[in-house]
């Protein structure tokens, strides 16, 4: 009995042309074509604001010491510090107040022997971080093309 359904279903898969499946699939990877070719020339897309030459520095020096680790931009990265998106404009923080958790650090934060080049170059990282985001954004609305449109603090 088994060997006979066995036998059955090995004739079916031989008999079963692949012609409608490859029709199937030629349909399907035109239309995720003609899908992304839609979602990417709209014009619902806000390029990306570029960052100063000093900021880069910064940017990179946030990345080489692992600041993701503990620390989120925007509400991503690690939780054990806080999100740093909006630390420059908050009120009783701002430039020295970035510069003396750098220079002492803190209970779980590494105390960092940068230069004040380097120090320079991590505060106007987060200061252009700051004037591009506000976090958590509570205007976002999501449009009908799928992206989201946000307020940005250089908006108010």
């Amino acid at each position: 009995m088994k060997r006979y359904f066995y036998a059955q279903i090995i004739q079916i898969e031989m008999v079963s042309n692949p012609r409608p499946y490859i029709f199937i699939m030629a349909i399907l990877l035109a239309l995720f074509g003609f899908y992304n070719y839609v979602i990417y020339n709209t014009d619902g897309y806000v390029p990306v604001e570029k960052l100063s030459p000093v900021a880069v520095k910064g940017q990179q020096l946030f990345q080489s010491n692992r600041c993701w680790s503990c620390h989120q931009l925007y509400g991503l990265g690690g939780y054990l510090g806080p999100d740093l998106t909006n630390v420059y404009s908050t009120e009783g923080k701002g430039p020295n107040y970035i510069k003396a958790f750098l220079n002492s650090g803190v209970k779980s934060m590494p105390q960092f022997h940068f230069t004040e080049e380097e120090k320079d170059a991590l505060v106007e990282y987060l200061k252009q971080v700051d004037e591009t985001g506000i976090y958590p954004n509570y205007d976002a609305e999501i449009e009908a093309t799928g992206w989201v449109k946000i307020k940005y603090r250089n908006e108010e």
